[in-house]
This record gives C-alpha cells, sequence and structure tokens, in this order.
C-alpha cells in the first residue's frame, strides 16, 4: 500500500466515530428542546387550559428526566392563581422493578401546589373534564408509574367572592404510595401501600394511611385518615358564609375510614368539636341572635362530661351513585350526646371485607 492510500485509510478511520460521536452529542443537546416541546404541546392541547414548563433536565444514563416550573390554569380563569404549580417533578425508571421483570416508573415531586380556585373552576363547565388533564399528566410519563413520591407539597380550596374569601388548605404535605402497578407481591388483593402527613388550616395534624390496588378500572382500596386539634376559629371564613357562624373558641378534630371493593364503597366520617364557644362579644344583634340559636342546639347536642359535639357521617353505595345517609347522621349526634361520647380516634370498624359484602349484595 502506497504512502498516500495508507493517510488516506487513517483518515477515514477517524471521520466515522467522529461524525457518530458529533451526532450522538447533537442529539443529547437537542432531546431536552424536543422533550419540552412535547409537554407543552401535551398541555396546550388539554381541553378548557394552558400551561407550559420552563425547562427539562435530561439524564440518560439514569434513565431520567426532570421538570421544572410545570403549571396548568383554566382558560377562562379569573385569577392569575395557577391550578396546578409543580416546581421540580423527577420521572425516572425504577431500577428495582428490572429484577422483577417489570419496566415501570417512579415520580419524586418537590413542592408541588394544586390550588382548586373555585370561581375559575366553575367557568370550564362543558369545556373542561378532570380526567382530561388527570390524564393528560399521565401520558407525560412513558411508562407505568409504579412509586410516587411527594416532598412538601399543598393542596388548597379557594373562594374569591365570598366575604371573607375562604381559604381551605393542606401543608406540608409528604406522601408516599409503593408498588402501584403491583410489581412485587402479586398475591396480596391490596398489594399497594400509601402514607400521607400533612398540616391543615388551623394548625391541626392530619395522617392518612392505606392499601389499594390501583391496576382495577375502578381501584379497591382500605384507607383511614384523621385531622386532629386544629384550631375552630381558622374555619371562621368558611362557617361564617355557608352558616352565619363563627368561632370565638374550640378545636375540630375529623376521623375517617373508606373501603372499596368491586366499585361499591362504604365509609364513614367522625367530625369532632370540643370545647366550642359560638358568641363573641362584638357581634351585631342579629348575628348574636342565630349564634345563639345554633349555640341552644349545640347546647342540647353535645356531651357534657367531654364537652364534644360529634357525629358519625356513613356513606355506602355503588360509586356511580354515593349517597350520604341522612337519618343515621342525625341519630348519632343524639347517640354523642346523651348516650355515649364519640372517641377521638379513628373507630377501626370498617375493612376491605365490609366493602366487598356490600358489594355482593348490591350484585344480588
Amino acid at each position: 500500500m502506497s504512502e498516500v492510500k495508507r493517510k488516506r485509510y487513517k483518515k477515514k478511520r477517524y471521520v466515522l466515530p467522529i461524525i457518530l460521536i458529533t451526532l450522538l452529542v447533537i442529539i443529547r443537546l437537542s432531546l431536552p428542546y424536543f422533550i419540552k416541546n412535547y409537554v407543552n404541546k401535551v398541555l396546550a392541547d388539554i381541553p378548557g387550559y394552558y400551561g407550559q414548563v420552563d425547562d427539562i433536565d435530561l439524564s440518560i444514563i439514569r434513565g431520567a428526566y426532570t421538570i421544572h416550573g410545570m403549571y396548568l390554569n383554566t382558560v377562562k380563569a379569573n385569577s392569575e392563581i395557577p391550578f396546578l404549580d409543580f416546581k421540580k417533578t423527577d420521572i425516572s425508571v425504577e431500577w428495582n422493578a428490572l429484577f422483577h421483570g417489570k419496566i415501570v416508573s417512579e415520580i419524586q415531586m418537590s413542592e408541588p401546589t394544586i390550588i382548586y380556585v373555585f370561581e375559575d373552576q366553575q367557568d370550564t363547565t362543558g369545556q373542561a373534564d378532570t380526567e382530561d388533564w388527570s390524564k393528560a399528566l399521565t401520558d407525560l410519563v412513558p411508562i407505568d408509574i409504579n412509586q410516587l413520591t411527594i416532598e412538601n407539597g399543598k393542596f388548597a380550596f379557594l373562594q374569591l367572592q365570598a366575604d371573607p374569601n375562604i381559604d381551605l388548605n393542606l401543608s406540608k404535605v409528604q406522601l408516599s404510595a409503593s408498588n402501584l402497578r403491583n410489581v412485587v407481591e402479586k398475591t396480596r388483593t391490596l398489594p399497594s401501600t400509601i402514607h400521607a402527613t400533612a398540616t391543615s388550616i388551623g394548625n391541626g395534624d392530619v395522617l392518612l394511611d392505606g392499601e389499594m390496588n390501583l391496576v382495577k378500572e375502578i381501584p379497591d382500596m382500605d384507607i383511614s385518615f384523621s385531622l386532629q386539634n386544629a384550631n375552630a376559629t381558622a374555619l371562621n371564613d368558611f362557617t361564617k358564609y355557608y352558616a352565619g357562624i363563627d368561632f370565638e373558641e374550640g378545636s375540630f378534630d375529623l376521623f375517617g375510614e373508606l373501603a372499596i371493593a368491586d366499585g361499591y364503597m362504604k365509609g364513614s366520617f367522625k367530625p369532632i368539636l370540643k370545647d366550642a364557644k359560638l358568641i363573641g362579644k362584638d357581634d351585631g344583634f342579629l348575628k348574636t341572635l342565630w349564634e345563639g340559636f345554633v349555640g341552644f342546639f349545640k347546647f342540647v347536642l353535645k356531651n357534657h362530661k367531654q364537652d364534644t359535639l360529634a357525629t358519625k357521617i356513613p356513606v355506602e353505595g355503588d360509586l356511580n351513585n354515593v349517597k350520604t345517609k341522612i337519618l343515621p347522621t342525625v341519630t348519632r349526634i343524639f347517640r354523642n350526646a346523651w348516650i355515649q361520647a364519640y372517641s377521638d380516634v379513628v373507630d377501626d370498624d370498617l375493612n376491605y371485607h365490609d366493602a366487598i359484602e356490600g358489594a355482593d349484595k348490591h350484585k344480588q
């Protein structure tokens, strides 16, 4: 081989690797741009909503991408408060699941905020649907979600046209949900677990624990939750607007259980007011008269030994026709007042098998 041909061969030998490396670098640098455009297009195509993301980071080695600054709001929103505001969402392959023969993902969300502004959402009637935006966000994840973690989240309900404005919220939300796609423990009826804590309005302590099966179209579940030691005065904006009363002092608890089997639900909610005082010294005459009227029934219906006003609200039925039972709710108010005070704990008298029995009876 001549010297000239040998030099040409050496040059060609390096040209192909250089071209391939250059193409890979270009593709790597371009991928975040294309992914960002894809995500923004998905958000823009949700009926009745608009949204976008600020930036996307890509990590090919660990099979992940991170979405920064994603928000979503209604098209006809009168306020500038985003419906969804997710500061950082990390979506990655769950490597542990590969040992079980499944390719699934895990999501870690940092400081996600969901704010339901009542007036904004009412304007979307007939145009937007919860299923539309929830499905669109799920479609942003290329593979099934198996693990979900939320750190320092916030969920809120706002009604801005109320006077005063109503703001019911949960802050400092910490949530972990595992085995959502039933990768492990496949023989269990409820293979997925969920645990969450939060701080409610009035600085109450919120706790939720449960087991689920999300693989089914209508998920089966068995969960319990509690809200304890919330300052009742924090509810005043809500109670003033809807009932014309406010609290001068007192605390508020809420305990509940919920079981679903084959689309049939059984549950109960137990609100408890402790040491509550309704009438303030600066109230006007008509307002004082109304609060005194309510206060009379509060006096008659409360358990005076423990100074609690409580009831237990059962909920049962097909998920397409869930109804609150009014009569048992009323009778249980008197039960608390005159027979036995409800204890300030989750009763733990409902479970998944109760829902199964209800589902079997409903099918007959």
